[in-house]
């Protein structure tokens, strides 16, 4: 019950400093969601593609190609016996063709340039289930190359694997970014629980003098800051949506490639647990460096004792 009736309290006191403050209140919660929605857009994003990158990895195959003189059919003699593969085909040149026209847009306009062969018969390798792995499979087709007649190996993992490193640098620059920007947020949580311990502040000078400890006039201070954080979590999540549904949807003229992703599970437990998680800290964080920030400067002034 004492938990209860303080957890009230500290509501009323946070609904009561919104109403004297709520320009800076706003504020505080746009830079919070403005830092989360940046560092989590990249970790939702990256989340997904991890998703994507997983499901395509049981699909993915190795295409071969003949060298200049050699034989295809040879070739698929050659790798037919295997124990690597489970499954080895020739892949002919018009169904190449047609694969690369219905993958690819504008394909017909880079087939017109490069000419009728561009795309010459090839094998398709499919892995045994135990080297879908990516590093095993890149594998895989370095040895591929090695072999008398191979003039070229397209492995599908090497380009998930680049396509994956890319993606894991811009979530890097992201998350930079979105950290600096939750820094700023903590500063302005800070300077918002500043001006609420200043009109608090004939309270709080009797709170102490009866004994309050710092510790109990600090913990509706870190809720207030903490509930700030949650609030900016809840806009930056809704900013979230907002661009996803549309590219869910097909808008924006964006590529089929980013559209598949975002009819994935964009949204997962875990990730709205950490912008959450994150809200909440960041503004915690900002009402102790606020309440400290306060307290020295009282101590300064004489008005706190250095002992307390």
């Amino acid at each position: 019950m004492p938990l209860i009736r303080q957890a009230i309290l500290a509501m009323r006191d946070i609904w009561r400093d919104f109403s004297r403050h709520r320009s800076h209140f706003l504020l505080a919660i746009l830079s919070l969601a403005t830092g989360l929605f940046v560092a989590g857009g990249g970790l939702l994003g990256i989340d997904t593609l991890d998703r994507w990158v997983g499901k395509m990895e049981a699909m993915a195959r190795i295409t071969v190609f003949a060298s200049d003189g050699a034989n295809i059919k040879n070739l698929e003699q050659r790798l037919i016996d295997d124990p690597r593969f489970t499954s080895v085909r020739i892949i002919s040149s018009e169904e190449a063709t047609k694969q690369f026209v219905d993958s690819v847009k504008d394909a017909g306009l880079m087939l017109d340039t490069l000419g009728n062969d561009a795309i010459p018969d090839n094998l398709e390798l499919k892995l045994r289930s135990d080297l879908l792995e990516r590093k095993k499979a890149i594998e895989v087709g370095e040895s591929l190359r090695k072999i008398s007649g191979v003039g070229d190996v397209v492995v599908d993992h090497e380009r998930l694997d680049t396509l994956l490193k890319g993606a894991r640098a811009v979530r890097s620059v992201l998350a930079g970014f979105g950290l600096i920007l939750l820094v700023v947020a903590a500063f302005s949580t800070g300077t918002v629980v500043r001006m609420s311990i200043m009109a608090r502040e004939e309270e709080i000078n009797i709170m102490r003098l009866v004994g309050a400890t710092e510790v109990f006039i600090l913990a509706p201070l870190l809720i207030e800051g903490a509930m700030l954080g949650l609030f900016g979590a809840a806009v930056a999540t809704g900013g979230l949506w907002l661009l996803w549904l549309p590219l869910s949807l097909g808008k924006f003229n964006v590529s089929p490639f980013i559209t598949e992703l975002a009819k994935l599970v964009f949204f997962s437990p875990k990730s709205i647990g950490i912008l959450a998680g994150s809200g909440l800290a960041t503004g915690a964080i900002g009402a102790l460096w606020g309440f400290r920030n306060s307290r020295h400067n009282k101590r300064l002034d004489g008005k706190i004792p250095d002992g307390d």
